[in-house]
């Protein structure tokens, strides 16, 4: 090869470089490279592990999420937060966990079950969930002591059990409750169905009642506002299907859902 032969070459190949580069600058890139778009041709499916008072909104979710990728199916597991931990730890099939407080997703972290770093998402505070017209009367904390108040709330592991119980401390109050459920739709159901009079149950509960129940705001419930993280577990089938999802909820398509719903930011 002569050196003008040598030095098109060289050129050629400089040139090469120089439009490749200028391609992936501007996203004309083939696939599998970063600029790609790491939800596209989303496939299969991702079983979520969510507290119970996501149960609405992540139904809501993972319809739109489905629709947006199409060839995705969405599961849901719903109860209370302790139990699904208790589920995963076990060796439940779960991809992706979103827990109402931090205590329990902590102890999947303790337990080197989850992925990475989970994500806070949405916050939360206790209300008090009255039959509708409010019959005992109920405008406070305090009135929830009284002997003829029939009382359900969370049991102690459940997040809106350890609420409950922060609560307490900062009214000075000594519940007694009739039941402590291990979730807050049962809390929930059971002030809806007229097996207790009252319940400490979320906004948001009280909110997607649909007129099942009213809520009883009070002011100490700011105690006790609880932060609700979600992450992807290690043993996830799909783990970028997994974080697509996850991703997805901390969205602002996803943060919408989650406010019309009573949630607040994180």
């Amino acid at each position: 090869m002569t050196p003008s032969t040598r030095l098109g070459a060289g050129i050629a190949i400089v040139a090469a470089s120089v439009l490749l580069a200028a391609c992936s600058s501007n996203g004309q890139v083939t696939a599998g490279s970063p600029t790609d778009d790491p939800s596209s041709a989303l496939r299969g499916e991702v079983t979520v592990f969510a507290a119970a008072s996501l149960q609405q909104t992540f139904t809501a979710l993972g319809d739109r999420f489905e629709q947006e990728h199409p060839g995705t199916t969405v599961r849901f597991s719903f109860a209370g937060s302790s139990d699904l931990v208790s589920q995963i730890r076990n060796g439940a099939p779960a991809d992706v966990f979103a827990s109402a407080d931090q205590a329990n997703m902590a102890k999947l972290d303790d337990s080197d079950l989850a992925s990475g770093w989970p994500r806070d998402f949405a916050t939360n505070v206790l209300e008090i969930a009255v039959a509708p017209g409010n019959p005992k009367g109920i405008r406070s904390l305090e009135d929830l002591t009284a002997t003829d108040v029939q009382l359900v709330t969370c049991a102690a592991p459940v997040p809106c059990g350890a609420a409950t119980a922060a609560v307490e401390r900062a009214g000075g109050v000594d519940l007694r409750p009739v039941s402590e459920e291990q979730s807050v739709t049962d809390v929930l159901g059971k002030v809806e169905s007229g097996q207790a009079d009252a319940g400490l149950v979320y906004v948001t509960d009280v909110a997607g009642a649909d007129g099942g129940v009213d809520g009883v705001p009070f002011d100490e419930s700011a105690e006790a506002v609880n932060t609700y993280p979600i992450g992807v577990l290690r043993g996830a089938e799909d783990p970028r299907l997994a974080t697509a999802f996850a991703a997805y909820v901390r969205s602002a398509a996803g943060q919408r859902v989650l406010a019309d719903a009573g949630f607040g930011t994180p």
